[in-house]
């Protein structure tokens, strides 16, 4: 459902990602704890945590894993916020829907994903999917049925990586103004609903690439919502999650 309103060049666009003047909406960043995961092999990962409203340790709850863009990456264990996470405060998400975010953080200089042409997840990648499988489940309740992945940007693009690499890991997931290749689509991958978001002006991730994985995803039997915003550019993020619709439709869904 499409809403009015060559692999290479589109990774460079998402590497080479540098904007600026994204704002907090009104919300309490405090409320996303600041916590770092060190796995058995004592690599770690600083992430935020948002919390079920509430939460009851007697109810499991579903889990939201939130990979930033470029433009997030460092240390500082805050940046990643400044560019979506904040809108899950907001009415259409958190006032309607209980859920855990995750809000992990990459290096400076590296990203979610690597390699040009056999794309494969990053160490901090891997270590965010450790949290979200392993690490925070021993921890709270979390149902494993209802584990859902999105991203922006650079994260976006991760997102479309990990449904591939991993069938059958989320229940459901929603890339934002992200690219990559049609090609890496399989049937497997194509099992995971998704929903994309892209804007038909979109300056640094050219929107035919969300088209052609949407249509990539159809076609291998998948299915996938696609809203194409106008006169966004880079920022589709900002409808996209405060779209309530959007979230009704995530929390939905369920892993067989």
């Amino acid at each position: 459902m499409i809403r009015p309103a060559s692999l290479a060049s589109g990774l460079a666009f998402i590497a080479a990602l540098t904007l600026r003047g994204a704002s907090d909406p009104a919300g309490d960043a405090s409320l996303f704890l600041a916590r770092t995961y060190s796995n058995a092999t004592k690599r770690t990962l600083p992430y935020r945590l948002l919390l079920p409203k509430n939460y009851d340790a007697a109810r499991a709850y579903p889990i939201i894993l939130y990979l930033h863009g470029a433009a997030a990456r460092g240390d500082d264990n805050h940046k990643p916020l400044d560019w979506g996470p904040m809108l899950f405060l907001e009415a259409p998400a958190r006032d309607r829907h209980n859920f855990f975010l995750v809000v992990p953080q990459c290096p400076s200089g590296s990203g979610w994903t690597t390699g040009a042409f056999t794309v494969k997840e990053s160490e901090s990648l891997q270590l965010a999917l450790e949290l979200v499988g392993d690490a925070l489940p021993k921890e709270f309740r979390i149902d494993p049925r209802r584990r859902y992945l999105t991203g922006v940007s650079m994260g976006g693009h991760a997102v479309w990586v990990t449904l591939v690499r991993r069938p059958g890991f989320f229940a459901a997931a929603v890339p934002v103004c992200s690219g990559g290749s049609s090609g890496i689509v399989t049937k497997k991958a194509a099992r995971c609903p998704v929903w994309a978001f892209h804007s038909d002006d979109d300056h640094l991730v050219p929107v035919q690439m969300a088209r052609d994985l949407v249509t990539a995803w159809r076609k291998h039997g998948g299915a996938a919502k696609y809203t194409e915003y106008t006169g966004l550019k880079h920022g589709s993020w900002k409808k996209a999650y405060a779209d309530r619709e959007m979230f009704d439709w995530l929390f939905q869904q369920r892993l067989p």
